[in-house]
This record gives C-alpha cells, structure tokens and sequence, in this order.
C-alpha cells in the first residue's frame, strides 16, 4: 500500500505518536465512513481522514478519539 502524506498529516502524526504502519492497519481494518471528500477510518483510539487517488492513499489528517 502506497500512502502519501499532507503536511498537515505529517504534522499530527507526529504530535500524536502515529506511525505509517498504524495509518495502513487503520485503513485496511477500521471501521471506514464515507466523507465529503473521501473516507475517515477509524481504528482502536485514533482515526485517518484519506481519499484515494489511482493506487495512492493520500492522508489527509489524523486524530485522537476523544
């Protein structure tokens, strides 16, 4: 799986602790809801916001469920 990254999702992963392993896992596994623009997958105690593009997962952002 090939995912590329915003800044802005770069920025909250780091800020949360997220590695690219746990974004793929949250893709493949977590419960996925369609958005305006894309998907929110939800996993464990964290989220990713993606939208697909050809065969590339760009990550939009990353949040801590609260």
């Amino acid at each position: 799986m090939q995912i590329k990254l915003t800044r802005h999702a770069k920025e909250q992963m780091m800020n949360r602790g997220i590695t690219n392993e746990q974004i793929k896992i949250a893709i493949q596994r977590g419960a996925t809801t369609k958005q305006t623009d894309g998907y929110e997958s939800h996993y464990t105690y964290y989220s990713v916001c993606w939208k697909k593009i050809g065969q590339v997962f760009k990550i939009k952002t990353v949040k801590i469920k609260g």
